[in-house]
Parts: structure tokens; C-alpha cells; sequence
């Protein structure tokens, strides 16, 4: 039995994982309505809001579980993230790990959403997940958050390597911030996709951001310029009237450009599989999108279950357990990791 902690932003989570059944349970504390009021997180106070709930979460979960009882690893995020927030988890982590005399896991937050996609296929068959993984591979992998967008791939000798990042804005990151210039408020991905579900996808021409056929990399800063740029020239009136299609042509040029380089990685490739996680992959139309593409491509598509795409600590309990290159550590070597990126354990 596995218990992982997840605090590098804005989200205090714990969960319970059993490699012979799944996730057994798992508990979220958000605080999306406490940084709403500011337009986004607020580094200062998710650190506070994390000493304030980590124990009564965990609390939570030694009475409502009979699984807690049988802990005999202790995971927790080490990084990316917010600095305050990531000490937080991290010293809760290593004193619940003393005190239970278990080992300790340090887990790398990008690669708990990079294998992510594979907790439904475990939870399936817990017993033939090792051979129904490795048909998967090599898998391509897109993580699509507010602090990250990039393609991996993860090979059949389970490493993972970066064949692309974005050159400025993250995907999820063109959303929020194209939400707040068209004055929807905070998180700004999901309301964008409410609204452009009745809106017009071509209805106004935004930039891809594309460039070379044979490039991987994504650029998401143009986009958000041409969306400030077309608003300047309307008054409020016809931008109140014409707010779903804004949404939509907007949310489209998003997902073309994901689906795009995705589609190219995919022909550069052998792959067996795609994968979709990461906060936006909770969008619907990017979802089928993808899905689509995988199709065509032939080849299987996994996407993280929605409570499984934004922060969470299930992901990192799988993590802990099926990522190859995660190692116990003791609680003195364990560090945080504000900048941590994916390739890194």
C-alpha cells in the first residue's frame, strides 16, 4: 500500500494506491475559489492554505480508510512547482514516513502526469497490466497544463525523453490569458470551452502558431497578441455579442496547433500509442480531437481520467509504483525542486 501527497500548487491532495487493486481512494482539497478573487494563484496564500489542510486531509483519510493501516511506502511531489507549497507536502511526507518507519518517495509532478494515461489501464487488470503496457510502447505522450506544454515519447526501455516544449506561453496558459482579456474571470480554460460550445470555430481567423513542417516545438504567445489586438478594434457591444464565437475560433486555434504537432510526432515516429494528460487535457473538444488523430493514426489513444488531469495525488502514487526510475530515498536526500523538469527523476 502506497500513500502519495501532492502540494505543488494550489491543490492539497492525498491518495491511497494498492498495485493489486488501483487507487483505493483519494482526497482533494482545492483552493480554485480562493484565487479566483485574484485572477490566479497567489503563491503566499496556496502555502498558507496548504499548512492550514495537509493534516486534516490526512486525518481524513486514517478514519475513512481501513487501507491507511497498511502503508508501506510514503510518495510525495518533489517538483515542479511553487517552492512554498512543495515544502509543505515534502516535510509532511518525511515526518508520516518517520513515523510509520516506511521508506520515502520523492516524485517528479510532470512524470506522475506522464503516466497518468495508464492508471485506468491498470485499474482494468491489475495483474496484466505489466504486459498490456509494454504492447503500448513506444507511446508518445502530450502533457497540456497551465505551466507546461510538450510532447515526450517513452520508450520501451521505459525512459522518457523531450522531443518538444513550448517557446513561450503554455497551452493552458494562452487560455487564462485569453480569458482574462475577453473578461470571463479565473480558471479561464474551462470557461472558454463552456462558451464556445455554441460559438462558430471559424468565425474569426487566430494565428496557429505552426512554423516549420518539421518543427515540434510550440509557440502560443501570438496567439494571445492577436486575440488583445482583434478586441481593441471592438467595442464592448459587439464583443458581448459575439463572445461564444471569440471563444470558440479562440479554443480552435489552441487545439490545431496541439493536434497538429502531435499528428507530426506521430509520423516521425514508430509509436504504438498516444497519450493525453495535464489540466487542459480535461477539454472535450481537444480530447476528441486527439482521439481522432490516434485513429487515423492507427494506434491506441489513452487521455487521464478528469479527476487525473489537474494536480492530484493519485498520479503520483502510480507514478511512484510504475515509473521504473523513481527510488526510495532517505528523508535527509529528499529535496525540493521548484524547476524540476520532466526528463529528471
Amino acid at each position: 500500500m502506497l500513500l502519495a501527497l501532492e502540494t505543488s500548487c494550489d491543490e492539497t491532495a492525498v491518495a491511497l494506491f494498492d498495485p493489486s487493486r488501483g487507487i483505493v481512494e483519494e482526497w482533494i482539497h482545492s483552493q480554485i475559489a480562493l484565487h479566483g478573487r485574484y485572477g490566479g494563484v497567489v503563491p503566499d496564500l496556496a502555502t498558507r492554505e496548504h499548512l492550514r489542510n495537509v493534516v486534516p486531509l490526512l486525518e481524513r483519510a486514517r478514519e475513512r480508510s481501513s487501507a491507511f493501516q497498511g502503508i508501506t511506502r510514503v510518495a510525495v511531489t518533489k517538483g515542479p512547482g511553487l517552492a512554498g507549497c512543495l515544502a509543505i507536502g515534502t516535510a509532511s511526507a518525511k515526518a508520516l514516513a518517520l513515523s510509520l518507519g516506511v521508506p520515502l518517495v520523492g516524485v517528479n509532478h510532470l512524470r506522475g502526469h506522464a503516466f497518468s494515461p495508464f492508471i485506468a489501464l491498470h485499474a482494468e487488470m491489475p495483474n496484466e497490466f505489466a504486459e498490456r503496457f509494454a504492447a503500448c510502447l513506444p507511446h508518445l505522450g502530450l502533457i497540456v497544463s497551465g505551466g507546461n506544454t510538450l510532447l515526450f515519447s517513452l520508450g520501451e526501455d521505459r525512459r522518457i525523453r523531450v522531443l518538444s516544449t513550448t517557446r513561450d506561453d503554455a497551452a493552458g496558459e494562452a487560455l487564462d490569458k485569453g480569458a482574462k482579456l475577453l473578461g470571463l474571470g479565473y480558471p479561464g480554460g474551462p470557461l472558454i470551452e463552456r462558451l464556445a460550445a455554441k460559438g462558430r470555430i471559424d468565425a474569426f481567423d487566430f494565428p496557429r502558431g505552426i512554423g516549420p513542417r518539421s518543427e515540434l516545438d510550440f509557440s502560443f504567445s501570438g496567439l494571445k497578441t492577436s486575440l488583445r489586438y482583434l478586441l481593441e478594434k471592438m467595442t464592448p457591444e459587439q464583443i458581448a455579442a459575439a463572445m461564444p464565437d471569440l471563444c470558440a475560433s479562440y479554443q480552435q486555434a489552441v487545439v490545431d496547433a496541439l493536434v497538429r504537432k502531435t499528428s507530426l510526432a506521430l509520423e516521425q515516429g514508430g509509436f504504438r500509442s498516444v497519450g493525453l494528460s495535464g489540466g487542459v487535457a480535461n477539454n472535450r473538444t481537444l480530447r476528441a480531437a486527439l482521439e481522432r488523430t490516434a485513429q487515423r493514426a492507427r494506434v491506441s489513444f489513452f487521455a487521464a481520467k478528469p479527476i487525473h488531469t489537474g494536480d492530484n495525488a493519485g498520479m503520483v502514487a502510480f507514478a511512484a509504483w510504475a515509473d521504473p526510475a523513481v527510488a526510495c530515498v532517505t528523508s535527509g536526500d529528499l529535496r525540493i525542486d521548484p524547476s524540476l523538469e520532466l526528463g529528471a527523476v
